[in-house]
């Protein structure tokens, strides 16, 4: 299968793009848009489609955004002006991973606990719960090294603002807390990974959640 990252560098001059980079939302809307209209109602899910903000960086001061799909995108659908694009295929890079091999990951997730109906008859506790801090950690913990087959041996957690906005379909509002997780691990189960790769990790997928990033560390002794 052929996975492609895109990296958008959007012009902040653009009356859309500072609309797209306000509303998590707006944002999903927009990349939507880069792929074929006649997917269906389950059409991020058949793309694989997953997004990252990336921090502002470089003389542009820029925020920069990182789409993974399954099928090439068309950046001639964005809107003139809206920012310069590049494609790249990474299947050759998924394909590299192997058991054993030490890698950079980063990814941001929409860490969260889900009470039971028990709990939550008994507390009044809601049914997805935010996490933070240290639970943000474990959380982390147990979808890389249960989950995903990887075995981590660092790991630094920045709380981020929540994706949030309005839903065009319902006018529903949507907040998704986020938590980036970077560090070092291990691959313990390179299958396992490569599907979790595929089809992101955790909660709010459609609003910039869930895309794990990974580099092979070319020093793993520093």
């Amino acid at each position: 299968m052929t996975l492609w990252l895109t990296r958008i560098q959007p012009d902040l001059r653009h009356r859309d793009v500072r609309r797209d980079l306000a509303s998590a939302v707006g944002m999903h809307h927009r990349l939507m848009m880069l792929f074929p209209d006649d997917l269906g109602p389950t059409a991020r899910n058949t793309l694989g489609a997953l997004y990252r903000i990336e921090d502002a960086a470089g003389p542009t001061r820029s925020p920069q955004v990182l789409v993974q799909s399954r099928e090439r995108p068309d950046p001639s659908r964005l809107p003139a002006g809206y920012g310069t694009t590049t494609t790249k295929d990474i299947s050759a890079l998924i394909g590299l991973l192997a058991n054993g091999l030490a890698v950079r990951y980063r990814i941001d997730a929409n860490a969260v606990r889900k009470p039971g109906h028990t709990t939550r008859a008994a507390t009044g506790a809601k049914a997805v719960i935010p996490l933070s801090g240290a639970d943000a950690d474990e959380w982390w913990a147990r979808q890389a090294e249960e989950r995903s087959g990887l075995k981590l041996t660092s790991t630094h957690s920045t709380p981020l603002t929540a994706a949030s906005g309005e839903r065009h379909q319902d006018k529903r509002q949507i907040k998704h807390a986020r938590t980036r997780f970077e560090g070092t691990a291990v691959v313990t189960d390179h299958t396992t990974l490569q599907q979790r790769i595929l089809e992101g990790i955790g909660r709010g997928k459609s609003y910039g959640c869930g895309l794990l990033s990974l580099a092979p560390l070319t020093n793993p002794a520093r």
